[in-house]
C-alpha cells in the first residue's frame, strides 16, 4: 500500500476492555456493537488523515503522517465511542494508546518496526475510556492539541518490554472520563526482572505459547532449551514480564549462570525473598515462607548447576501457587517438565533473497538492523548491501548474541567486509570442539572473531576481566588487570563496552559494574589459560576479595562493608573454590574467617558453616595460629546460630588454645564471650558466668580485654548475657543495670539492631516485676529494630514477649492469638524459644488457658495461627498502643 505513511509515522492503537466477557454474555450483539466500534474508528482516523492498517479481533492499528492528526483522531474515536448507546450490552471501554517513531510500511500493507511493540506495550498498561501518549507523542503534539484538550503527566512507568521507562500522559478533555486506576506497568506489580538496554525484537510467536503454557493450572515446570546466545533470557523475561497480571505475588528472577556449585541454588533462591538461613533446612524454610502465594519463579542458566532441579522440584511440590520458568542448555529432567526447545531467528536464504522490503521480515535480518542502527543511526538495508547482511545473519546462524557481536561493527566497517571478514574467521561447522553442536561451534567463533578484532593490549584486559565472575568494579579491575601499573584500565573497559564483549550495569551510588556475558566470558577464559596468565591473575583476583573481606575485621556488621561483600558475593565465592582447589590453604582459612560477619549478617549460615569446616580441614600452620583461632571461632558462632549448640562449644573451646599461641588476649576473650553465649543458651548460666567473668590465660576479669579493645559490640555482647545470668539468679537491679548497658553500647555500635535481645528481657524483667507501662516501652523498640531486622524467627520471639504483657494485662485472647502465632512462625522455622524466656512464655500462656477455659483458649489459638505475619504485628501495636493510653481499650485486628 503506496499511501500508508513512512518516516516519522504516528501510531493509534486500540482495544475492547473485557471483550472477552462481553463476547461471552451475548454474541450477537457484541458482533452489531464491534462493528459499529469499527465504523466509529475509521469515519475518526479518515476524517484526521489516517488510515486503519491492522484489526486484530476488536483491535484497531492505524498510521498518521503527524502526531497531532493522530491526538485529533483518537480523541473524536473516543467521544462518538462515549455519546453511542450500546443498549443492553452495556458500554464499550475503549482503550488507546499513540507512540511515534521511525517506520516504512511493507509490500503488504503492514509495519515491522520497534515503535509498534513499545505502543502494543503501552496499551496493556491502559484502561477503557482512557487515551495514552508517549512522550514521543507529547512533544510532537502539544503546540497543536485539539481544543480544550490538555495533556496530564503520570509519570515514568515500566513497561512490559524491559526497556527503560516511558514518560506516560493521559490526554484530557472536558467529555472524557479523568480519573482511572494506576496504570497497570511493571513498577506497580511485585518483581525483580532486570531492565533491558534494547528492545526485545521478534519471537511473538514463541512467547505467546511459553505465556499460554505458564496460564495453564496443570502445568508448573516449563524448560526453554537452547544452544549458547540463542536468546533464552530474552524470551524468559520477556514472558515473565507478560504474566505480571496472572501472578498477584509477582515474578521473580534468580540468576544462577555466576554458580558452579548446585548447593548454593537455595541460597541464591532465598536471598530473592529475603530469606535467611536461621537454625532450619532453607529448601523447608523456603516452602514455609512461599506457601499460599501465586508467584512465578524465574531460573535462568540452569544447565551450571542442573543437580540442583530435584530441590525445585521438591519445592514445586510443597508450594502448591508457584511456577517455574527455566532457562537450561539441557532439560531438567524432572516430574513434570515441560520443555520447549527455542530455535535460532528466522532466517532468510542468501541463494534466494526476497524483494528488498520484505527483508526485515525476517527476525534475524530485524535485530541486525535494529543493533546497527544502535551504533550507526543512518545504517539502512540497500540493493548493494542487502545480500551481504542476509548472508551474515545466514553465516551466524541465527543466533542472536552472535548477530549482536557481529551488528556493533558496522560503525566501522559497511556490511560486504564485515562478510569478508566472517568469511575468513567464522567457516561454518568449524573452529569449535567437534563434539559441540554447530550453532555453538559458530557461537564461539563469533566471540574469537570479536575478539580478534581487539589490540593486543584489549586483548590482554579481556581475558584477565574474564576472571571476574558476576562482574567487577573499576577498582577490581585495576587490581586484577593491571599488576605492572603502566595499562589504561578504563581505555580498555571502554573499548571492550563499545564492542559489546563487556556490558556495564549501573551500581549502587553511580559507581558502574562491568560484566560479561556468560558465553563471553567463558571464551575469555580460555584466551586466559592459553596465555599462560591464568594461574597469576586467579591469585591477583582471590588476594583482591580477601583484602576487600579483611578491611572490616575486626569490625561486626558494618553496613557499608555488608552491602560491598553482597555485590561481590559470586567473586568472593570463586576465590574460595579457587583456594581450595589449588591448595592455598592460607587464603582459604583467612578469606573463610573474614566473611563471617557477612554470612552471619545476610543469613548465608549454610554456605559459611561449609566454608569453614573445609578450611579448618587443612594442615594446622603453627607459625600462623591466629587465621586457625578465628576459623574455629567463627564456626562456633555460626553453629550456635544455627542451633547446633555442642559443636558450637566444641569450636569455641578449641579455639582457646590457638588464641594463646598467638597471644591475642582480645580474641581469646571474643571466644570465652562466645562459649559464654552458648552455655547461657544451654542453660548452664554458672559455666557461663566464670567465662564472662575469669580469664585463666590472662588472670584477669575477661570483659576488660574486651574493654580495652574498644569494641563496643562484643563488650554489649558480654553485658547482655551477664544480665541474663543475673535474673535467673534472683538479682532484678543488677540484671537491669547490665541489659541497658547492653542497648547503650549496642546503640552506639555500627549494628544497633543487635540491641533486639537486651531490649527484650528489659521488657521480661519489667513485665515479671509488673511494670507494665515500661515494659511495654522495651517491647515496642524491639518491635521497631525486628521489623528493621524482617527475621521470621526473630519476629515470633516479638510477638511471644508483646504476649507475654498482655498476658500481664489480663487481656487473654490477644495474649492467645499472638503465642500462637509465634508459635506457627517457629514452627515453620524449625526454631524453639530458648532458656530462660521460654519458661516465662510458659507460664504466661497456662494463666491464659486457665483464664479463658480451653473451648475459648483453643478458638483462640485457631484464630492466631491464621493471623498472617502483618496481622499479628498489626495487633501487638494495638497491645503496645493500649498499655500507652493506660489500658484504654482498643480493638484487636484480626
Amino acid at each position: 500500500m503506496t499511501d500508508l505513511p513512512r518516516g516519522t509515522v504516528t501510531f493509534l492503537f486500540t482495544d475492547i476492555e473485557g471483550s472477552t466477557a462481553l463476547w461471552e454474555r451475548d454474541r450477537q450483539a457484541m458482533a452489531a456493537a464491534v462493528d459499529r466500534h469499527l465504523a466509529l474508528l475509521d469515519a475518526a482516523i479518515q476524517a484526521h488523515g489516517g488510515i486503519r492498517f491492522k484489526t486484530i479481533g476488536d483491535a484497531v492499528q492505524a498510521a498518521f503522517p503527524t502526531a497531532p492528526q493522530g491526538v485529533a483522531a483518537a480523541l473524536q474515536g473516543q467521544r462518538d465511542l462515549l455519546a453511542e448507546d450500546w443498549g443492553e450490552l452495556g458500554p464499550l471501554r475503549v482503550r488507546m494508546a499513540l507512540h511515534a517513531g521511525e517506520a516504512t510500511p511493507n509490500e503488504r500493507g503492514d509495519y515491522l518496526a520497534a515503535p509498534l511493540n513499545r505502543l502494543s506495550r503501552l496499551l496493556a498498561t491502559g484502561h477503557g475510556r482512557q487515551i495514552l501518549l508517549t512522550q514521543v507523542v507529547q512533544q510532537l503534539a502539544r503546540s497543536a492539541l485539539p481544543p480544550r484538550a490538555e495533556l496530564r503527566d503520570l509519570g515514568d512507568h515500566r513497561l512490559r518490554d524491559l526497556l527503560e521507562p516511558e514518560r506516560v500522559y493521559q490526554l484530557l478533555h472536558p467529555e472524557l472520563p479523568v480519573e482511572f486506576p494506576p496504570l497497570i506497568a511493571l513498577n506497580n506489580r511485585p518483581h525483580n526482572l532486570p531492565l533491558q538496554p534494547t528492545p526485545f525484537l521478534g519471537r511473538e510467536r514463541e512467547v505467546g505459547a511459553v505465556v499460554d503454557m505458564l496460564r495453564r493450572s496443570e502445568v508448573r515446570l516449563v524448560t526453554v532449551t537452547g544452544p549458547g546466545g540463542v536468546g533464552k533470557t530474552r524470551l524468559a523475561l520477556q514472558v515473565a514480564a507478560d504474566l505480571l497480571n496472572t501472578f498477584p505475588d509477582g515474578v521473580w528472577f534468580v540468576d544462577l549462570s555466576v554458580l558452579n556449585d548446585a548447593t548454593l541454588v537455595p541460597s541464591a533462591i532465598a536471598a530473592v525473598f529475603s530469606v535467611r538461613e536461621e537454625g532450619s533446612e532453607l529448601t523447608d524454610r523456603l516452602a514455609g515462607v512461599l506457601e499460599g502465594k501465586r508467584l512465578l519463579l524465574v531460573t535462568d542458566n540452569f544447565e551450571r548447576v542442573v543437580i540442583a532441579a530435584k530441590a525445585v522440584s521438591e519445592m514445586l511440590a510443597r508450594v502448591s501457587g508457584m511456577k517455574v520458568l527455566a532457562t537450561s542448555r539441557t532439560p531438567l529432567h524432572v516430574y513434570g517438565e515441560r520443555e520447549v526447545p527455542l530455535a535460532p531467528l528466522p532466517l532468510p536464504d542468501p541463494a534466494r533473497l526476497p524483494p528488498l522490503e520484505q527483508l526485515n521480515q525476517y527476525d534475524a535480518v530485524r535485530l541486525f538492523i535494529e543493533r546497527a542502527q544502535a551504533v550507526k543511526p543512518d545504517f539502512a538495508v540497500t540493493p548493494a548491501n542487502a545480500p551481504a547482511v542476509a548472508e551474515i545473519c545466514y553465516r551466524l546462524d541465527g543466533l542472536p548474541l552472535a548477530i549482536e557481536l557481529a551488528a556493533v561493527y558496522v560503525k566501522v566497517l559497511p556490511p560486504q567486509a564485515l562478510l569478508k571478514r566472517l568469511e575468513k574467521r567464522l567457516p561454518l561447522l568449524t573452529g569449535g570442539a567437534r563434539t559441540l553442536p554447530a550453532r555453538q561451534q559458530t557461537m564461539r567463533d563469533a566471540v574469537a572473531w570479536s575478539h580478534d578484532l581487539l589490540s593486543a593490549e584489549e586483548q590482554i584486559h579481556f581475558r584477565r576481566l574474564a576472571v571476574f565472575a558476576g562482574g567487577c568494579t573499576l577498582e577490581a579491575a585495576e587490581a586484577v588487570v593491571n599488576p605492572e601499573g603502566t595499562r589504561d584500565v578504563f581505555a580498555g573497559i571502554t573499548a571492550l563496552v563499545d564492542t559489546s564483549l563487556l556490558r556495564q550495569d549501573d551500581g549502587v551510588d553511580s559507581d558502574p559494574r562491568f560484566r560479561m556475558l556468560e558465553t563471553v566470558r567463558e571464551f575469555g577464559l580460555e584466551r586466559l589459560e592459553a596465555s599462560g596468565e591464568g594461574a597469576e591473575t586467579r591469585r591477583r583476583h582471590a588476594r583482591f576479595f580477601l583484602d576487600l573481606a579483611e578491611r572490616a575485621y575486626p569490625e561486626t556488621g558494618d553496613p557499608t562493608w555488608l552491602d560491598a561483600i553482597e555485590g561481590e558475593h559470586d567473586n568472593v565465592r570463586a576465590a574460595l573454590a579457587w583456594s581450595r582447589d589449588t591448595g592455598d590453604h592460607d587464603t582459604l582459612l583467612r578469606l573463610a574467617g573474614a566473611l563471617t560477619y557477612f554470612w552471619y549478617y545476610r543469613g548465608y549460615l549454610n554456605e559459611g558453616q561449609r566454608w569453614l569446616s573445609l578450611a579448618l580441614e587443612t594442615a594446622p600452620d603453627d607459625a600462623a595460629p591466629r587465621p586457625r583461632a578465628w576459623a574455629l571461632t567463627a564456626s562456633g558462632l555460626l553453629a550456635n546460630v544455627w542451633g547446633e549448640t555442642n559443636r558450637a562449644a566444641e569450636r569455641l573451646t578449641e579455639s582457646f588454645s590457638w588464641w594463646e599461641r598467638s597471644s591475642d588476649a582480645y580474641g581469646l576473650a571474643v571466644a570465652r564471650s562466645l562459649l559464654g553465649g552458648v552455655y547461657v543458651s544451654q542453660g548452664r548460666y554458672d559455666a557461663a558466668e566464670a567465662l564472662f567473668t575469669t580469664n585463666e590465660s590472662y588472670f584477669r576479669d575477661n570483659e576488660a580485654a574486651l574493654r580495652e579493645a574498644g569494641h563496643e559490640n562484643w563488650l554489649a555482647h558480654a553485658r547482655f548475657h551477664r544480665g541474663v545470668i543475673a535474673w535467673t539468679q534472683g538479682d532484678d537491679a543488677r540484671a537491669r543495670s547490665l541489659l541497658r548497658d547492653a542497648v547503650e553500647r549496642f546503640d552506639r555500635s555500627r549494628v544497633p539492631a543487635d540491641a533486639i535481645d537486651s531490649l527484650r528481657y528489659l521488657g521480661l524483667i519489667a513485665c515479671t516485676a509488673g511494670d507494665l507501662d515500661e515494659a511495654a516501652m522495651w517491647f515496642r523498640k524491639e518491635l521497631t529494630h525486628l521489623r528493621q531486622l524482617g527475621s521470621r524467627a526473630a519476629l515470633a520471639v516479638g510477638l511471644a514477649d508483646v504476649a507475654t504483657l498482655a498476658a500481664a494485662r489480663e487481656v487473654w485472647q490477644p495474649a492467645v492469638r499472638l503465642f500462637a502465632k509465634a508459635e506457627a512462625l517457629l514452627t515453620a522455622e524449625a526454631a524453639v524459644f530458648s532458656l530462660p524466656s521460654r519458661e516465662h512464655y510458659e507460664a504466661a500462656r497456662a494463666r491464659a488457658r486457665e483464664a479463658l477455659g480451653d473451648a475459648a483458649y483453643q478458638a483462640a489459638v485457631v484464630a492466631g495461627q491464621a493471623l498472617t505475619v502483618e496481622h499479628a504485628l498489626a495487633e501487638a501495636e494495638v497491645v503496645l498502643e493500649r498499655d500507652r493510653n493506660g489500658g484504654a481499650g482498643a480493638t484487636p485486628v484480626l
